[in-house]
């Protein structure tokens, strides 16, 4: 007996599986297959989750009013302009709701966030695959990819997982090619690690442009994946769509009180973003010495070529050592990991792990 019909395009999503973070028979692997900051939340924003506790039967602001203030004040921002939600993922989700539907075109880059033609095929969009250059936005190939039924343009910038970012120029350039009936969304959940002078999140070009979103997320420096906060940077006529369709109390208070704190918290940041810069080269350099491909990265991971090594071959080897990366076959670069900037300690069982590995395989094709 025939059940229910989902709506176009839902059986055509491929349900989003995240990095691991067990390994059968190991207590505490080394987790760097998630992108997450490995010196754990600020000791205040764990206490300010805490102290939630006993309030957990008390609905939270519904507005998340004290969290967007504490936003606006961080960054310079009207809070009045700010929407928050369950991670980035739910801000992705509202404007494709809002903006977005049968027939319509949402495009992103070929290696771009996962979440992005989830969220089309979620409203009956179509997911529009533009390709790269070099691993990197293609901002031409972006423009031509443009048509009178583009409604959302998604660019992570600093882009997961090649840990390659445009420069404002370009930045400029696309959104100056870009009709204003067509949103550009800047996903900029690694835009902390960056200090490139060339490098801007993109709050300016939201204050410039009527159709500009920018979305951050805790998740990451932060490190409040768990808490699920993200918050998006909008044109006002858009965070009052957004507001509008959201759901009642989409944020929950002990995740409001640690982002807080974790704001506040500049002693935590700076040492979560000193550790990223000293460990991220010092890998980078240790997987080049075994002869290997890492790509250029301004975030807290690196994407590292094994070819002519098999990636998932070497994945499963070092997983059994304990060690969880990501193999990025479902982002199209089969023959690559991605690697989070773990502790000293877990880049030190990584670089063991792939050495053992390393030695055991001689390469595909010859030695």
């Amino acid at each position: 007996m025939a059940g229910p019909t989902p709506q176009p395009g839902i059986l055509d999503i491929a349900v989003y599986v995240g990095g691991e973070s067990t390994v059968a028979g190991i207590a505490n692997p080394a987790r760097l297959a998630s992108n997450e900051n490995p010196l754990g939340p600020s000791p205040h924003a764990m206490e300010a989750y805490a102290r939630v506790a006993a309030e957990l039967h008390r609905y939270p602001d519904g507005g998340a009013t004290a969290l967007r203030a504490a936003i606006g004040t961080h960054y310079g921002l009207d809070p009045a302009r700010i929407v928050c939600g369950a991670g980035s993922d739910e801000i992705f989700y509202l404007l494709g709701v809002g903006y977005a539907g049968v027939g319509d075109e949402v495009l992103y880059s070929a290696h771009g966030f996962l979440a992005y033609p989830i969220v089309a095929r979620s409203v009956g969009a179509v997911p529009i695959q533009v390709p790269e250059t070099d691993l990197r936005t293609d901002v031409d190939a972006m423009l031509a990819a443009v048509t009178a039924r583009t409604r959302i343009i998604f660019l992570a910038n600093p882009n997961n997982p090649t840990g390659s970012y445009l420069n404002s120029d370009e930045i400029g350039r696309l959104l100056a090619g870009v009709p204003v009936d067509t949103i550009v969304v800047l996903d900029a959940a690694y835009a902390d690690y960056v200090d490139r002078e060339d490098y801007s999140a993109g709050h300016r070009w939201v204050d410039d442009y009527p159709n500009v979103v920018v979305t951050h997320t805790f998740s990451k420096i932060y490190a409040l994946g768990a808490a699920r906060v993200g918050w998006a940077y909008c044109p006002p006529a858009i965070a009052d769509v957004l507001n509008r369709i959201r759901q009642p109390f989409n944020m929950n208070a002990p995740g409001m009180e640690a982002a807080i704190a974790a704001l506040a918290d500049t002693e935590h940041f700076a040492r979560s973003k000193a550790h990223n810069d000293k460990w991220r080269p010092w890998l980078a350099e240790k997987l080049e010495g075994f002869g290997l491909k890492v790509h250029p990265s301004v975030a807290n991971f690196l994407l590292v070529s094994m070819s002519p090594h098999d990636a998932e071959e070497a994945r499963l080897f070092i997983k059994a050592r304990g060690v969880l990366v990501r193999q990025m076959g479902s982002y199209g670069l089969p023959d690559c990991l991605r690697i989070t900037i773990g502790t000293e300690d877990e880049l030190a069982q990584l670089i063991a792990a792939l050495d053992a590995f390393l030695g055991r395989n001689e390469p595909r094709g010859g030695a």
